[in-house]
């Protein structure tokens, strides 16, 4: 068998979700718990029955590429040609990498933490991958300096999810800005930027980066699995300069031909639609204010989450995440995700979902902060080994 898949492991994230039983509260997988707007589906199955489901071209839909670029209206990469429709977003990382970077001379940095999928995809490839985490005494803020600090020779392209899975944190335009002028300083080939915007429309801070806004070498990657709780329908695309897209369209050619037809449909009704892909944005800014205040009065350290539908919450010195997932999930039947998911720079942390309901949510809280505190109280009174 190929060795490189050999040594990747599996999902840690979905192997702790397996464990939950039917009276756990879920605070988990990220998967919206609202369901999807039908009016688009209806619209698909009409073009279904009158046109069928046959392929479309490999790149897309024609229409719903020139959808997807005028609806972000990046500039320059605002028409069909900056736009190739994928699998979802995680085919859409993929296909990036797998383009950009030639695994004999290039190397690639993931900014951590973040979710685990950038690192094994390139691993998959025989890519050399290096990671710069954020610092935890900041909250895991976007630190522009930090990571032009940690650029190598080789590398040529950076990985940022913002909103980022799991923190919450945004890349703000400060920090963008420092960013950008860094890369452009530098001599040589240029850094290409790969921003992961999936959860773009779960945002909740006025100053977020684009990065596609103000970079030439910049690579968006964003699906409708979380804006508009399609997870399932594995929808996404990659808006890109126009002479990496054609690169990238036959790399996506020959991993899976073309995306689903009925899917392309739906996804041409969303965005066909006057506030169509925001359909979902006010319901997650009312969860946000009801858990930031929910996580306030708990009394735990957190981070503030500026965007997505997750939040991180510190756990005692010295304990494992995974251990305490575990156990979380066995004493008080609460599902979270062990920190070190998304890299040692989030050991001792767990991470939260919270697109249950509300009361779902606080109870959840409510059973980590008895945990939390129980646990701390233990660590304290234990006498130091001799």
């Amino acid at each position: 068998m190929n060795p490189r898949v050999l040594d990747i492991p599996g999902s840690l994230i979905r192997e702790v979700a397996s464990r939950k039983r039917e009276t756990t509260i879920d605070l988990g997988l990220g998967e919206p718990t609202l369901l999807p707007n039908p009016e688009h589906f209806e619209a698909a199955m009409r073009s279904v029955v009158e046109h069928g489901v046959k392929y479309t071209p490999n790149a897309g839909d024609p229409e719903l590429r020139a959808a997807i670029a005028h609806h972000y209206d990046y500039p320059g990469l605002n028409a069909a040609e900056n736009v190739c429709v994928t699998v979802g977003s995680q085919e859409a990382m993929y296909v990036t990498l797998k383009t950009l970077l030639d695994p004999d001379r290039d190397e690639l940095l993931v900014v951590e933490p973040t979710f685990p999928s950038y690192v094994k995809m390139a691993r998959l490839e025989g890519m050399r991958v290096r990671t710069v985490a954020m610092s935890e005494t900041d909250d895991f803020a976007f630190d522009a300096e930090r990571i032009l600090a940690a650029l190598g020779h080789d590398t040529r392209a950076i990985v940022i999810c913002s909103p980022n899975n799991p923190t919450g944190r945004v890349l703000r335009r400060e920090q963008a800005d420092l960013l950008v002028r860094g890369l452009e300083r530098r001599p040589g080939p240029p850094v290409w930027l790969i921003h992961d915007e999936i959860y773009r429309e779960q945002t909740f801070v006025d100053d977020d980066a684009h990065l596609a806004e103000q970079y030439p070498y910049a690579v968006v990657t964003n699906s409708l699995s979380k804006s508009n709780a399609l997870t399932g329908l594995r929808l996404g695309w990659i808006i890109g300069p126009a002479d990496f897209i054609r690169e990238a369209i036959k790399a996506h050619a020959w991993v899976t031909s073309c995306a689903d037809t009925f899917a392309q449909r739906v996804a041409l009704h969303v965005f066909g639609t006057v506030g169509g892909v925001e359909e979902h944005a006010s319901w997650y800014r009312r969860q946000w204010e009801g858990v930031t205040a929910a996580l306030r009065r708990s009394g735990l350290r957190h981070v503030i989450p500026e965007g997505s539908f997750y939040a991180c919450v510190r756990i005692a010195d010295g304990r494992s995440s995974l251990d305490c997932a575990l156990a979380l999930l066995e004493r008080d039947d609460l599902l979270v995700v062990p920190g070190i998911a998304f890299g040692e720079a989030l050991e001792g942390w767990l991470r939260l979902s919270w697109v249950a309901p509300l009361d779902r949510v606080r109870e959840g809280i409510a059973r980590l902060t008895r945990f939390i505190t129980e646990t701390r109280a233990v660590t304290d009174s234990t006498p130091p080994a001799r």
